[in-house]
């Protein structure tokens, strides 16, 4: 019996000795949890087929109810034309702008804007909306995504833009005087540039940003920061006499930026990149982005469009443009031969795109 009760009290001994340590271990103490770690989801296409896609719109063409009912696993399209899909989302080989690109990741969300659903590049119903979309403009309704689908898209999504139509006259909008201009503040800004855009240009920016907050986007605090808004035509000239680097895609004669009412945001970055890179990995990391996904939803609403070679690129169209000048009559050094206006969209008719490089 000795030998039991003192078997006993050594096993309680032990027992309240790891109690203690284990009490030690795990009790809350004054120091602060960690952060939790913020990183970007996958885009949908990445997770499972039942993952709701956020579409581009301006404005948004269905209302989150109508997202939230749609069931993206039917359709009447075969499931070859979704798989099909899912293949060149990322392996398609292409020139939509005129240079190389392989797939159409980047622009994935406007087309499923276009074709108004929720449900990713890689789903029946997406191959089903599509081909709807397809016949009603006179295209073979595959329900696949192809370079001669997304043509009618790129030259509709471009003629959104007041400053495109202005352009397809011929004619380079006007600048406003520095008097018709208000410089962002220093936290709108980014890197520390002036930033100076037209008054309603700079107040709806504030309404946007106000909101994209409040929707728990911004994550970083440079996102949607300006880092270029109003550009001196004067200056902008020089620039391209002297670096000679005003050959269309991403600099031309006539800049949006000399109207006041276009700005390039902080949409995202991918690691190596900065905020205005066009190489198709960095613009692929901004079509990914909560910012980005949370703009082409919601900019519209805001009076804002976007240039869709460009993520971060986004035009105010809530005042008219100024008179301009001829596009002929521009000082020529350092750049091409103006482009071809963009030919009319017409229904049941495909159509080219002159001017993809408008920006």
């Amino acid at each position: 019996m000795k030998l039991l009760r003192r078997l006993a009290w050594t096993f309680g001994i032990f027992a309240l000795a790891v109690a203690a340590f284990v009490v030690w271990v795990i009790w809350p103490g004054n120091d602060p949890a960690p952060p939790p770690l913020v990183t970007d989801q996958p885009p949908p296409w990445e997770q499972q087929a039942t993952t709701r896609y956020i579409p581009s719109v301006d404005p948004p063409a269905t209302t989150p109810a109508a997202v939230t009912n749609e069931v993206c696993d039917t359709g009447n399209a075969p499931i070859s034309a979704a798989a099909v899909n899912a293949a060149s989302l990322t392996t398609l080989t292409w020139a939509p702008f005129g240079r190389l690109e392989v797939g159409w990741e980047i622009y994935a969300p406007r087309i499923a804007a276009e074709i108004d659903t929720a449900c990713g590049p890689d789903t029946r119903r997406f191959a089903a909306l599509l081909a709807q979309w397809q016949q009603s403009h006179g295209l073979q309704p595959s329900g696949v995504m192809d370079p001669a689908t997304f043509q009618p898209m790129l030259v509709g999504w471009h003629l959104q833009r007041p400053f495109v139509r202005i352009n397809n006259t011929g004619v380079c909008p006007g600048a406003p005087p520095p008097s018709g201009l208000n410089t962002a503040r220093p936290d709108e800004s980014y890197g520390g540039k002036t930033i100076q855009l037209r008054p309603g240009a700079l107040e709806a920016y504030r309404r946007m940003v106000a909101e994209a907050k409040t929707a728990g986007v911004i994550r970083r605090p440079e996102a949607l920061t300006i880092f270029s808004g109003f550009r001196d035509p004067a200056a902008d000239a020089a620039r391209c006499a002297r670096d000679n680097n005003c050959q269309g895609l991403v600099r031309t004669i006539c800049s949006a930026h000399r109207t006041g009412l276009a700005m390039d945001v902080y949409i995202a970055a991918a690691p190596g990149f900065g905020p205005d890179s066009s190489a198709d990995d960095n613009r692929r990391a901004m079509a990914r982005s909560p910012v980005f996904q949370w703009m082409v939803v919601n900019a519209g609403r805001f009076g804002f469009v976007n240039y869709a070679y460009e993520p971060w690129h986004w035009e105010w169209n809530g005042e008219p443009l100024l008179p301009g000048v001829p596009i002929k009559s521009l000082p020529q050094a350092g750049s091409a031969p103006p482009e071809q206006p963009v030919p009319p969209a017409t229904p049941h008719q495909g159509t080219r795109s002159g001017a993809a490089r408008l920006q």
